[in-house]
């Protein structure tokens, strides 16, 4: 557990980046999605199953473990990894985004946020110090800095304000990594300023001038739609340092993903898969399917019989169909285990096409079958902003 973090470009594809993530816990190929596993758990899907599908890393929250069942009682246990049975690399998000959505009665001071919590009304304080203390106690391999996720639509004030808070937040959450942290783990920090380039571009410069380990684009996928999302991921990440890590956060759909990837992205998460999985719709190589529909009561076809996935490709859509109507528990791990299985799949696919360089052919295989309009990403965007305050 001694490897240091490191991150290595090996091809690019125009902007498109093919990599791999260096941790103590194994290799992150990149470009990568990650699996969210908000309390210890990828929803309705064996972690057995997430690694074979091909998953270098899952992710957790600070701010639901720390809730339940504590990250003190997960540390006594032996830490994340060995309490749900994942030895690969995990990152955790820092707990701000689920403060600022979930909590209530919250306070944001210079300090930190003091709430109470959704579940039993408890008090809270969560600081940046609190933050990482809670991330290393769980023993996650990346980190996030404490931050503001700013909310959208902000005015420029608003924007301003908030993103320079978390500069100095993320001051602090340095600070704590220095005292907490131990080797091989990476704390990553959070590049905010709304959709306004010259706040984006003050907080990359000095988060840059800190010298993290890795970087996110983060307050996007809040509502503002997926043309003011590449727009701002157009004037950011060429700020960002070629040598370390890009991780665009809560994102998302297929064509959400084809289209950062191709401005630099290198890291995902989103709980759109196992979300969508649960409430019968399918991602496959043909486009969304919607299992529930009666269209699907006698159809012996597999969900898409191109996948390697076994959930997509051994059972028939008659029977996954079936077991929506019978409200049977199966019904949406098959679906959320081929969801993740499709992602998997797309990413192995694009990590393929960079190193061949012929990316744009798989991002029009993506668009072609995952179109979307100005409209349609707007409100995609905020139900995935929705789904991930469900987390």
């Amino acid at each position: 557990m001694t490897q240091p973090f490191s991150y290595k470009l090996l091809a690019q594809d125009g902007a498109a980046r093919l990599g791999e993530i260096a941790t103590p816990r194994g290799v992150i190929r990149t470009p990568a999605f990650m699996p969210v596993g908000t309390t210890a758990s990828v929803k309705a899907v064996f972690l057995d199953d997430v690694k074979a599908a091909g998953s270098d890393i899952i992710l957790g929250n600070t701010y639901h473990l720390m809730l339940r069942p504590g990250a003190e009682r997960i540390a006594k246990l032996g830490g994340l990894h060995s309490f749900m049975r994942w030895d690969g690399p995990i990152l955790t998000d820092s707990g701000g985004f689920q403060v600022m959505s979930l909590a209530q009665l919250r306070k944001l001071t210079e300090k930190g946020v003091t709430f109470r919590s959704h579940i039993d009304g408890a008090m809270y304080e969560l600081t940046p110090e609190r933050s990482i203390e809670v991330q290393n106690l769980l023993g996650s391999d990346i980190q996030m800095q404490f931050d503001e996720c700013t909310p959208f639509p902000a005015t420029f004030d608003e924007a301003e304000s908030s993103m320079r808070l978390s500069l100095r937040w993320a001051e602090r959450s340095l600070a704590a990594f220095a005292q907490y942290g131990r080797p091989g783990r990476a704390l990553f920090g959070i590049v905010q300023g709304s959709t306004f380039p010259e706040l984006r571009r003050e907080s990359a410069a000095k988060l840059t001038s800190m010298d993290f380990h890795g970087y996110s684009v983060g307050g996007l996928a809040v509502g503002e739609g997926q043309r003011a999302m590449f727009d701002t991921l157009d004037f950011t990440t060429p700020l960002l340092p070629t040598n370390k890590p890009r991780y665009l956060m809560g994102v998302g759909t297929p064509a959400d993903i084809v289209g950062a990837v191709e401005r630099g992205i290198d890291m995902f998460d989103c709980v759109m898969p196992t979300r969508s999985g649960r409430h019968g719709q399918a991602f496959t190589w043909a486009g969304k399917l919607n299992i529930k529909n009666a269209a699907h009561i006698e159809d012996l076809r597999p969900l898409d019989e191109t996948s390697t996935c076994p959930a997509s490709r051994d059972y028939s859509r008659a029977y996954i169909h079936h077991l929506f109507r019978s409200g049977e528990y199966l019904a949406p791990m098959i679906l959320s285990w081929a969801n993740i299985g499709f992602y998997q799949e797309l990413m192995a696919a694009i990590r393929k096409s960079i190193a061949e360089g012929t990316f744009a052919d798989v991002a029009a295989r993506v668009r072609a079958v995952y179109p979307s309009t100005v409209e349609d990403d707007a409100g995609a965007d905020a139900e995935a902003a929705r789904s991930l305050k469900s987390k």
